[in-house]
Formats: structure tokens, sequence, C-alpha cells
């Protein structure tokens, strides 16, 4: 499935899982053909994520929803400010509400975050990846916010690359044979498909070296002066990838090494949901 196709997929299967049998709330005080208008109220300053996946919930539930947005993904957004308006009957701004909220606030403090990372890249090579380490079923929303926020998506998961970890080579019988089953596989299998390798050391990336059949070496947990010692020797033959312990305070002294990519878990993980809110417009 494309991009759209899961959306779709995601909202239908969130919008199932709040409304169930019915919104009893709505259904119990509010005529059906009542129509009104809400805005979403930014409470906190950010980086705005969300606005294309709101118009889309509200156009799921009633397609002729009138969506006017004030704001843009990628936007700086402040306390105080409108990011859109939408006109649709009650039943459908009250039943989209909490989703619209929970995707928006998710969605912004992850590209917030994201944003506060490649800031400290500005002026390095360096680009920032994320990971798989993502919310079950909200990997989608979760890896778009990262690329709003300026970051770049890693892999979305386990079926468009090869990556081989440390329980991947262990249990395969050391580095050398991982990488050449996983070589074997891609021209048997899948003609096309890039291969990761995760290094420990530089023993690792020497062997990594020797054997080569890689599109990428992920240095793990390296220092900065590992990195550049384990560059010297990849001598630019295959990209770079330095992963494990980097956050905001040390990513320059990283970037500053000239490896490739740095992959960051905390810009999803450890992110904090923006505040927002969305309140009726009452004339």
């Amino acid at each position: 499935m494309n991009y759209e196709q899961q959306l779709d997929q995601l909202i239908k299967n969130a919008l199932q899982e709040d409304i169930g049998d019915g919104d009893h709330s709505t259904l119990s005080v509010i005529p059906a053909i009542a129509t009104g208008r809400a805005v979403l109220k930014i409470k906190e300053d950010g980086v705005l994520a969300g606005m294309e996946v709101a118009r889309k919930i509200f156009r799921y539930m009633q397609p002729d929803t009138v969506f006017s947005a004030h704001k843009k993904d990628g936007d700086a957004i402040k306390n105080g400010e409108i990011a859109f308006e939408a006109a649709a009957k009650v039943h459908t701004i009250l039943q989209c509400e909490r989703l619209v909220l929970n995707c928006m606030q998710r969605m912004s403090g992850i590209a917030t975050l994201t944003r506060q990372y490649v800031e400290k890249l500005s002026g390095y090579t360096t680009k920032l990846l994320d990971t798989r380490k993502t919310t079950p079923n909200f990997r989608l929303l979760e890896k778009e916010a990262v690329r709003i926020g300026g970051g770049v998506n890693h892999r979305f998961g386990l079926y468009d690359m090869i990556m081989l970890k440390d329980n991947h080579i262990d249990y395969c019988g050391g580095i050398e044979h991982a990488i050449n089953k996983a070589y074997e596989y891609v021209q048997e299998k899948k003609p096309g498909l890039k291969i990761e390798v995760e290094t420990r050391n530089i023993d690792d990336v020497k062997k990594v070296m020797a054997v080569g059949k890689v599109d990428r070496i992920m240095l793990d947990n390296f220092s900065p002066a590992q990195i550049t010692e384990a560059l010297q020797i990849i001598s630019r033959q295959y990209e770079t990838e330095a992963s494990g312990g980097i956050d905001l305070h040390n990513i320059e002294a990283y970037a500053a090494t000239g490896v490739d990519y740095i992959s960051s878990g905390a810009v999803i993980h450890q992110a904090r949901s923006l505040d927002m809110s969305l309140k009726a417009v009452i004339i």
C-alpha cells in the first residue's frame, strides 16, 4: 500500500476504536443535522505537524467538510495561534476531535524535537535518520513527523532493507558469514534491496571491508574518535551511519567526523506531545 492507502486504513481503524457502536455523548445531546465550526488552538511553541492528516480525518468522516488552513506542516508555531478552522456537522467535529488532537499533538512533538536535532547539524554534511523505535500501528505518522521536522526516514520496516544487527550476526555465526548469506539472498530473492551491517568495533569494520557486498556500515556505540578512525578505513567506499548514545549534547561532535548519517530513536520515543485544543466557535 502507498502512503495515502495506509493513512486511510489508520484513520478507519482509529475512528472505529474510538467510536465503537456509537458516540453516545454526541448522539444524546446534538441533533444529527446540526452544523458548526471549530478551530485548532496552539497552546505551546514548537513545529507544526499533522495538518494534512487532520484534513484527511475530517474529510474521511464527511467529504464536504470545509477545512481552512491558517498554517502548514513544518511551520514554527507559538502559543495562542490558530492552525486551522473546520466547518462540518457537529457530529463530525466531535467524533474527529480526539483523533485529530492525538495525531497533531504527537506529530508536532516529534517534529519539534527533530527540528532541534537538525538545527544542530546545520553546517555539516551529516543527515539525521529516524529508526524503527516507533509506536505500533502509528509508525506511518511518526516517521512523517520526522520528515516534516527536517529529518530523513530510515527503513520503514523489516521489508524494505536488510540490516544485519548484532543478533543477526551472532545467530548466523559471524559478520563475514552473515554478509555473504545476505548478499546471496538479495541476488536470488530481492535484487536491488540494500544491505546495511552493524559493526561494534574497529575489527568488525576491517572484516566488513575485507568482504564488501554491503551498501552502508553502521558504527554502533563508537566514540567520535573511533568513528574518525573507522571512516579512514572505510575511505568513503560505503555509506556510513553513527548510532547509539547520540543526543542533543554530543551530536555536533559526531557530525564533525564527516559520517554520512546519524540515526536517533530518541527523536520519536523521547518526543513530548505539544499542547493543543479543538474548540467550538459559537456565534
